[in-house]
């Protein structure tokens, strides 16, 4: 297997570079009595599309007999009909059989429901069509991402036109899988927020609420009557998503206007969602917050969190 582990916001994907794939049809989703009696709650659920299939079936076995995941997944393997006796024998081998259907989007989100890992694999064969099995590919991703499922792993192939600079262009069941593959998350953290990277805004760790209050107590009379700024420091928008990006191994960053979808004019669009003119031009507490600020940390004594310390 050739394959590369990516995430976005939870969503992991393992893109492996297989052949010899299967695809499901039909949906039969299998009452909470009729599961077999070794699923447990303290187990993750692992859904396996073409579980009766080469790919799929293979990797029933490995993890049926691994000694660590074994009992770390329930297996949910989705084949296209449960009735078969393929399909049969995985049942009674504790694996819970169900069918869907890929050409039938909403029949898939009961099959990934509660399930942490899912593993998917399409025929390109079946329909000879580079169309349906992008098509199918993508719906079992978005499902799987609604479900909010844990790690997706994607069964796909190289793409043979981009590998040529374009000048193969006829390995349809190739790049329909890799097509797939560009449509999966790419690891980066996307902020809802068309805001530039010299935006500075004041940061502040909730827990340190009352170590602002400390000068103000201890010195009633000074502080009577004025403001007391509670923020760590004026981070800019680039320390934010780099100290981030560095904490969780993740890109993080703000999104574009172009990324955004088409403004309604609402408020929460034109002051928060793109970069407000008041908050950039006048500053978050106004041209004298950063001084104000300097001077009621001078006065602190005890040391505040920083945005590093906050998300390690």
């Amino acid at each position: 297997m050739d394959g590369s582990i990516e995430s976005d916001l939870g969503f992991h994907r393992l893109v492996g570079h297989l052949a010899n794939n299967d695809l499901v049809r039909n949906l039969e989703i299998p009452t909470k009595k009729s599961l077999p009696p070794r699923y447990k709650l303290n187990v993750e659920a692992f859904v396996i599309f073409g579980a009766t299939g080469q790919q799929g079936g293979a990797l029933v076995t490995y993890l049926l007999n691994h000694p660590v995941f074994s009992k770390e997944y329930r297996l949910r393997g989705v084949t296209r009909d449960s009735s078969k006796p393929g399909a049969q024998e995985l049942a009674k081998r504790s694996v819970e059989v169900v069918s869907a259907d890929l050409s039938k989007p909403e029949t898939l989100p009961p099959v990934v429901e509660g399930a942490h890992v899912v593993f998917s694999v399409t025929n390109f064969w079946d329909n000879a069509s580079a169309e349906v099995e992008q098509a199918q590919g993508k719906v079992v991703a978005d499902a799987a991402r609604a479900a909010g499922v844990t790690q997706f792993i994607w069964s796909s192939l190289p793409s043979i036109e981009k590998e040529t600079e374009g000048q193969v262009t006829s390995y349809e069941h190739f790049d329909s899988k890799a097509k797939v593959e560009e449509y999966l998350p790419d690891g980066t953290i996307r902020l809802p927020y068309a805001w530039t990277d010299d935006l500075t805004l004041p940061y502040i760790d909730i827990n340190d609420t009352g170590k602002y209050l400390g000068p103000a107590l201890r010195d009633p009379a000074k502080w009577n009557g004025r403001h007391v700024l509670a923020a760590t420091a004026f981070y800019s928008l680039k320390e934010i998503t780099d100290t981030w990006s560095r904490v969780t191994g993740k890109t993080v960053r703000c999104s574009t206007l172009d990324e955004l979808p088409p403004s309604t004019g609402s408020w929460f669009e034109e002051n928060l969602s793109h970069r407000n003119p008041v908050v950039g031009e006048v500053g978050y507490f106004g041209p004298s917050g950063p001084a104000e600020l300097r001077e009621l940390h001078a006065e602190l004594d005890e040391e505040l969190n920083t945005w590093e310390e906050y998300n390690l």
